[in-house]
């Protein structure tokens, strides 16, 4: 199962040209059809250096990297201005998405005239985060619209539930009405898990792409420093990323890719950089299983225990877990195989209860 992200932003930003550059696609970037209806999908394999590790320590038959499913969607400032928000198909699209990448045009051309009529990046962030406070705000109107008239015919033991949801939701409204997103709150348990029942698109990690130009490389980390300065909040940052030319690396092969990188003083890809900043605002690390000659990465959330890491490979392996046999991946290629890491007494047999760390290679046994 894949990471979901949505990539949003205004029209003429170049948002498709980032969703080629980090799926190494060929979609059109000439713009979307519809308003707001369409939607590009592609998939890009995580970049994990440890795979390459793995496959000349363990020799397995078949290796997998992790993979992050983009979905670049048709959201432009229209909609916003015609006062209609974000709605309908557009809604579908982003609602399951794990998190979000807002991309903002900071590059200048004449060619391509700014819809606004001028370029001005801290503009466009402010107006795209209010459109994803609209829509999260229409979806409260209309919940407790639902919720009045629930109460009206509601029981005794069915009243006090339903008035803490009208409650909850009721503060989620206060601060956005005070243009806070969702995602900056400090909540209580009980609040995180009825939060995720409504898929509010402010409470998904937001990463912010300044698309720049060529032109604008070597001053690309003061600009990213500039803009996370008065940007940055909790789960959501700025990278400076020229998408352009990301998208035309992305179509030559890794040599070459890398070559021509170097050449522009970049060293490492617009993917890697896109999925390291989406994994950290995510929370999540890397785990490799080994399981019928395959090693295979797995993202999951930071605390995740063994049990729950074995329902994301499998719900069987969650229903009859047994138990984990567990390496480190430092562990593992110090001992160069998994007998002889069994020999050294470093494979640790681990219930349910374990917490899954970053670089884990687990087998997982199970019975149903």
């Amino acid at each position: 199962m894949s990471i979901d992200v949505g990539i949003i932003g205004p029209g003429k930003s170049g948002k498709t040209t980032v969703f080629n550059a980090l799926i190494g696609g060929k979609a059109d970037t000439g713009g979307f059809a519809g308003d707001g209806m369409d939607a590009h999908i592609g998939v890009a394999k995580v970049p994990e250096p440890r795979l390459k590790t793995l496959t000349d320590t363990l020799q397995p038959k078949r290796v997998v990297p992790a993979e992050v499913r983009y979905i670049d969607v048709g959201a432009s400032l229209k909609s916003l201005v015609a006062g209609k928000g974000i709605g309908g198909e557009l809604l579908n699209h982003l609602s399951n998405a794990d998190a979000l990448i807002n991309v903002v045009r900071a590059f200048s051309d004449d060619s391509v005239p700014h819809p606004e009529g001028s370029l001005d990046v801290e503009r466009d962030i402010t107006t795209m985060n209010l459109e994803l406070v609209f829509s999260d705000l229409a979806i409260i109107e209309r919940r407790l619209e639902r919720i009045e008239e629930s109460l009206k015919g509601a029981k005794p033991p069915e009243r006090q539930a339903i008035l803490h949801e009208q409650e909850t939701i009721l503060r989620f409204k206060a601060e956005l009405e005070k243009d806070i997103p969702i995602r900056s709150l400090s909540l209580a348990a009980a609040d995180a898990r009825l939060l995720a029942g409504y898929q509010f698109l402010t409470a998904k990690p937001l990463l912010i792409v300044a698309n720049i130009g060529e032109e604008q490389l070597p001053r690309a980390a003061d600009l990213e420093a500039e803009l996370n300065s008065r940007q940055a909040q909790e789960k959501s940052r700025v990278i400076a990323l020229c998408g352009k030319l990301e998208m035309e690396f992305g179509q030559l092969d890794e040599t070459a890719a890398a070559e021509f990188r170097a050449d522009f003083g970049l060293t490492e890809s617009g993917l890697d950089r896109v999925i390291k900043q989406s994994y950290e605002l995510l929370g999540l690390v890397s785990f490799f299983s080994t399981a019928h000659g395959e090693v295979r990465a797995w993202s999951i959330p930071h605390g995740t225990s063994a049990l729950k890491a074995a329902g994301k490979i499998h719900s069987d392996m969650e229903r009859g877990f047994i138990r984990a046999e567990v390496i480190s991946f430092a562990d593992l290629v110090k001992c160069g195989s998994l007998p002889e890491a069994r020999k050294q007494g470093l494979l640790k047999l681990e219930g349910k209860e374990y917490v899954v760390q970053d670089g884990d290679v687990i087998t997982f046994l199970f019975n149903v």
